[in-house]
Order: C-alpha cells, then structure tokens, then sequence
C-alpha cells in the first residue's frame, strides 16, 4: 500500500536514475562515434519504441487525430529540444563528461523560470530569485574550480579549449531544454496526452535531424558507424535509458506526485553521477565538487518548492 501511495516519488527516483545511466551511455558511444551520429541514431530509435508504445495504448503508431497547432508546438519544441538542444547535450558529454554535463543541465528549470518571466510576463518573487542566485553559485564552483594538471602548455590550451567548449555546449543544452518545454506546454493545453505529445516532438526532431545528413548522403555512413561495439551499446542503452524509460518515468512522477518534489527528485543526476563519474570515467571527484553540486541541487529544490 506505502509502495502504491509513493509511487510518483519512487518513478521521479527512478528517473534521475536512467536519465544519470543514460548520460553514461550517451558519453561512451560519443566519444567513440561522434556526438551528432549518436544523437541522430538514437532519436530514430527512441521514435520506434515510443510508436511502439503508443499503438500499445492508443491503437495507433502516430497521434493523426492531433490538431495542426499541437503539431505545431510539439514540433517546435522538439526541433529546439531535441535537434539542436541534445545536440548541444552530446557535444558536452564528448567534452566535459556526463558529470558536469547533467550539472549544467541543472540550469534548465533557471532558465524555465526567467524564459517565462520574459515570455508570460511571470514575476519573479525574492525567494525564487535567491534559488536562482544559490543554483548558479554552485554550478559556479564546480565549473571554475582549477584543476591541478601536469600537462604542456600546447596540451594544457587544448584542455582548457575543450573545457570551455563543452561547458558552453551544456549551458546551449540547458536553455534549448527549457525553450522546448515552453512549447510543450503550450501543446499541452486541453489535457493533450503527454505520450503523443512526446512522440511528435521525437517524429519532427528525427525528421529534421536527418536533413543534413540525406543532402550529403551520410544516411548510410551514420547506421554503418554503429558497427562499432561499444557506439552501438552506447546508443541502445542510452535510448533505453533516457527517451523511452526515463520519459515514461517522469510522466508517472508528474502524475502521483507534487510537481515540486517530483521536480527536484528528477533533478538528482549530477549527485547520482558524481561515484559513476570516479568508477566509470576515473575522474578526481574534489571535496570542491562534492559541495559545489549539492547547493545547485539544494538552489533547483528550492526553485520548485517554494
């Protein structure tokens, strides 16, 4: 009965998880393929197993009967979040790592807040702005915290380029995932299903995705880079993890849980990452880190609880 009444809470748990595991994937198969072949050969993955899904529940494999505005939003939001957000995502996972990554995408629910303080006239009250302030002072001192590496000076700027690259990557990621969600909620209007929603966002986002790709007939060269063990392991637990159980997870913890607590529960990938990032990865985990991401983590909390 405690298990059926926490039901939300344990789903929003059981996100962050698969989201955290996904990142992982998503990080190993990029830096063997690429991060734009990753992002372009899971999305058509995802898009199978959600048609899947969908025709399990609503005896389709497409949302036809949608309105063309919900397209239109959905299909927005999954060219901002999807196309060019994850893209921005995969780049920063190749760069930085899913740690700091997933730490940057920490900033999404920040920058939902000030998007809609600009777009939907939301005022901003004190308490939300002090969240706001603790969040982005501890991402801060994670992100400029000085590492100490014996490396050449040649070396040690190719580094610190890399750094700046992947952190900026993650910060593009994070405001395009808000934007995006933005859209969807706009597509949400009239009690729209959230699974079809999600399904048209991933349909329009593989679509675009692919443009590029078919113009310069690399179609083929994408699928043919999956050959590779470890990209293709990569990609199918990335998508297992992330786009097809970590949504439907999430979608359960909105459900049967206050938005606020399913929020910040949802928010725990950097915490989760900071042990996978030193056993998998072999990264310097620092005291510094440690607390840095705990008060982002602490600053998102209070964003959505207060």
């Amino acid at each position: 009965m405690t298990l059926i009444k926490n039901i939300g809470e344990i789903a929003a748990i059981g996100t962050a998880f698969c989201w955290s595991f996904g990142s992982i994937f998503f990080t190993i198969a990029g830096r063997q393929i690429g991060a734009n072949v990753v992002n372009r050969t899971r999305l058509v993955l995802a898009l199978l197993l959600l048609m899947l899904v969908h025709l399990i529940n609503f005896g389709s494999f497409l949302p036809i009967h949608a309105s063309s505005s919900v397209w239109f939003w959905f299909g927005l939001s999954g060219i901002i979040g999807f196309t060019i957000g994850d893209t921005m995502l995969f780049n920063a996972f190749v760069y930085v790592g899913p740690r700091l990554s997933m730490l940057m995408m920490s900033l999404v629910p920040v920058f939902g807040t000030i998007i809609a303080w600009f777009l939907l006239n939301e005022l901003l009250s004190l308490p939300k702005i002090i969240a706001i302030i603790i969040t982005l002072a501890g991402i801060s001192w994670v992100v400029f915290e000085r590492r100490n590496v014996r490396l050449t000076d040649r070396n040690k700027a190719q580094l610190e380029a890399h750094y700046l690259k992947g952190i900026l990557f993650g910060l593009g990621g994070a405001f395009c995932q808000a934007l995006g969600l933005f859209f969807s909620k706009k597509g949400l209007a009239n009690n729209f299903s959230p699974i079809s929603g999600n399904l048209i966002r991933i349909l329009i986002a593989t679509a675009t995705i692919w443009i590029i790709p078919s113009i310069q007939g690399k179609v083929i060269d994408s699928f043919k880079k999956l050959s590779n063990s470890k990209a293709r392991l990569g990609v199918l637990g990335g998508a297992i993890f992330g786009p097809f159980l970590g949504v439907w997870l999430s979608l359960i913890a909105i459900q049967h849980a206050y938005i606020g607590i399913a929020s910040t529960l949802m928010a725990l990938p950097p915490i989760i990452l900071l042990p996978l990032s030193y056993w998998i990865f072999k990264e310097e985990i620092t005291p510094r880190a440690i607390f840095g991401t705990i008060i982002a983590i602490i600053g998102v909390a209070l964003l959505f609880l207060i």
